[in-house]
């Protein structure tokens, strides 16, 4: 995959301190309830010379130096939903920072949605070149240990591991429910644990491609914690509101299960 190389914006951002005392009691983010506040952090530009495309910066209080991760949005982009995760996680200890790979837009119906994911797909090298972009952004910051990681949902799940086998250099990868590559000679390239979440009600990610994408990680001897849970549907975890019945213990489990993977990858974390 050919990467357009750009260069992160040489002005440090800054954004507004997520306190400790928002981090969840109940060991799941009110973000993915529907209940968390409006979003605290800042908008960054992180990519030089690309001025529509406009990232959030979720900063822990503190000095740090702390871990850091990059969200990939849905395939409807930067919302609030996204924003107010990364919150979450900068409440938790981490420097998050929602890339956006839509140049500022957001879709409001599947028919935008997908036209927006078909546009971004079509150019795999600057997908690769915004979170590379990401990196560097976070790298440069004097308040991150040197630790990133990256995770995204649906269509950032996908994104999230196209970056693992074709980004920079980083050491954690987490995948709720995305397109997956079960290629041994693919995922040969990946160097850091995986992270994934899959449902079983996914008709587009079936059971044994999942169970497949494991063994090869597997069989290459890259450490992963890959698990479907059978009740939810496709998208459960960041619109637990959506079905509350279904999917808060499934959603739970699986915000321990990435909690704990994050600690052990990338260190820190509350």
């Amino acid at each position: 995959m050919t990467r357009l190389v750009l260069s992160c914006v040489a002005v440090l951002a800054c954004a507004a301190p997520v306190g400790a005392a928002q981090a969840q009691d109940s060991s799941i983010p009110a973000a993915i309830l529907g209940t968390a506040p409006p979003p605290q952090g800042r908008t960054v530009t992180y990519v030089a010379g690309a001025t529509l495309t406009r990232g959030y910066l979720a900063v822990p209080e503190g000095r740090g130096p702390f871990p850091a991760l990059i969200l990939v949005h849905e395939w409807n982009g930067l919302v609030d939903r996204v924003r107010q995760v990364a919150d979450a996680f900068a409440s938790h200890g981490y420097v998050a920072l929602a890339a956006d790979l839509y140049q500022g837009r957001t879709g409001s119906n599947p028919q935008e949605n997908m036209a927006l994911v078909n546009e971004t797909r079509a150019h795999p090298d600057q997908i690769i070149a915004n979170l590379d972009a990401a990196q560097r952004f976070l790298r440069a910051r004097p308040d991150v240990s040197g630790k990133v990681g990256v995770m995204g949902w649906c269509f950032g799940g996908g994104i999230a591991l196209s970056y693992a086998l074709g980004g920079a250099e980083h050491d954690a990868t987490a995948i709720f429910y995305g397109s997956l590559v079960t290629d041994p000679a693919e995922l040969r390239r990946i160097h850091h644990p995986i992270y994934g979440t899959f449902a079983g009600r996914d008709n587009g990610i079936p059971r044994d491609q999942v169970a497949r994408f494991a063994a090869v990680l597997d069989s290459l001897g890259v450490k992963n914690d890959i698990h479907v849970y059978d009740p939810v549907a496709h998208g459960f975890w960041l619109w637990v509101d959506r079905d509350t019945a279904t999917s808060l213990g499934p959603a739970t489990d699986a915000w321990q299960r990435l909690t704990r993977f994050l600690r052990e990858t990338l260190g820190g974390g509350r």
